[in-house]
């Protein structure tokens, strides 16, 4: 499968952004999702799974109460609505694909990665 994530931008404290991931190739429903990021100088890092129906999320605590991740599987996308945005947010936002039937966090469980959005967020 290919991912394709896009939405990222430069927003002030506070403020909002919503990425999108885009799947094209095998049965995108046979997969669950995850977000992750990176920010300079630090290890990726899990941000949100949601899994193949949509029906079950998961957050890192960094995030819960902030983010939300959903998905439709008919246009084959998932999303990460981010609200309440820190400067400490910032980072290289990532879309993956893993065919895992539990809560995935850990960037091993994954098969497929998209190329990255940048989130940039000013004090």
């Amino acid at each position: 499968v290919q991912l394709q994530a896009s939405g990222g931008g430069l927003v002030q404290a506070g403020g909002s952004l919503r990425l999108s991931c885009a799947a094209s190739g095998r049965t995108f429903s046979d997969y669950a999702m995850g977000w992750f990021r990176q920010a300079p100088g630090k290890e990726r890092e899990f941000v949100a799974f949601v899994n193949w129906s949509g029906g079950t999320t998961n957050y890192a605590d960094s995030v819960k109460g902030r983010f939300t991740t959903s998905r439709d599987n008919a246009r084959k996308r998932v999303y990460l609505q981010m609200n309440s945005l820190k400067p400490e947010d910032t980072a290289v936002y990532y879309c993956a694909a893993g065919q895992v039937r539990y809560i995935a966090t850990m960037s091993t469980e994954y098969d497929y990665w998209g190329q990255g959005t940048q989130v940039t967020v000013s004090s």
